[in-house]
């Protein structure tokens, strides 16, 4: 039946994408790898579940099989989480199709019947739309949509697995860092923090804001001072907090995709010039060694 098929490894983005579904007044499926994955989908909202059962604990390996299926059930989009498992299944899909795909999208939105997708470019200086017609493939990334809730009923989805590619062996990743993506809150250190040790000042701002801890790219690839799930930009963590906070934070255009979407930006550098500034709702130009120290006690006041 027409209407728009999900699939993500991550429930949060399902729950998201369902959400884009409904307010695009469309019908909703979702589609995961085994009954448990579909379990823990069914209060995301969707009209109903398939639970797909196959011989492969790698969804990629069905891509040609779910191709075919979305068109047998006269899908109008295959929406996919933007996670590293998820663009490999979206780019097969689209491949088997050989439809058209928008990937990473910013923002996607219903007009006239046609699908309008906005996507950044070149670290996030050009904004691309596409308009995309006919059965698509697009990537969206998490905290783009307001999560859909209520609940569904799964089906089983018997598909063909393509076994040319078996899991050998597994091993966990080890995350020393928070989920950024979920945080309400985020206070930010740049490169004009002096040493390690000073990284508690701004702990000490997080702490009495009830704010979790993130960084620019080069504090956590460059100095290791935090781990990489800290940092904050394009290729590392797109945050959505109610509030933001920068400290000696430059605001190069790589880390400014990733705050983007921030309801409140306040920054605090010394260079009144610093790019940062015109992402920032306010803009505190001062040393972070003073203004924070000061702005954290008025705060416990």
């Amino acid at each position: 039946m027409a209407g728009i098929y999900i699939f993500s490894d991550r429930a949060d983005i399902a729950a998201e994408i369902v959400g884009f579904a409904r307010a695009a007044g469309k019908e909703a499926f979702v589609m995961a790898l085994g009954e448990e994955a579909a379990q823990a989908l069914t209060n995301a909202g969707a009209d109903k579940i398939y639970a797909i059962d196959g011989d492969s604990e790698l969804i990629e390996s069905y891509a040609k099989d779910i191709a075919e299926f979305l068109i047998k059930a006269g899908a109008e989009l295959f929406a996919v989480g933007a996670t590293p498992r998820g663009r490999d299944l979206a780019a097969r899909v689209a491949g088997y199709l050989d439809c058209a795909m928008a990937s990473d999208v910013v923002s996607v939105e219903y007009h006239d019947n046609q699908l309008t997708c906005v996507r950044m470019l070149y670290g996030g200086a050009v904004q691309e739309k596409q308009v995309l017609s006919g059965l698509s493939v697009v990537t969206i990334p998490a905290g783009k949509f307001e999560p859909a809730q209520g609940e569904s009923t799964i089906e089983a989805l018997k598909l063909k697995a393509d076994t040319r590619v078996s899991i050998v062996e597994t091993a966990p990743i080890v995350k020393e860092g928070v989920d950024l993506s979920k945080a309400e809150k985020v206070v930010c250190v740049g490169m004009a923090l002096d040493k390690e040790e000073d990284l508690q000042i701004a702990r000490d701002l997080a702490a009495v804001l009830g704010a979790e801890l993130g960084c620019t790219r080069s504090i956590a690839e460059e100095r290791h001072w935090l781990p990489v799930e800290s940092y904050i930009g394009i290729s590392g963590a797109v945050i959505k907090p109610r509030l933001y906070i920068s400290m000696g934070v430059s605001g190069q255009i790589q880390h400014v995709y990733g705050i983007r979407d921030a309801n409140l930006i306040v920054a605090i550098d010394i260079n009144e010039k610093a790019p940062i500034f015109k992402a920032a709702d306010y803009g505190i130009v001062g040393d972070l060694y003073e203004v924070v120290p000061l702005l954290t006690e008025a705060l416990k006041k």
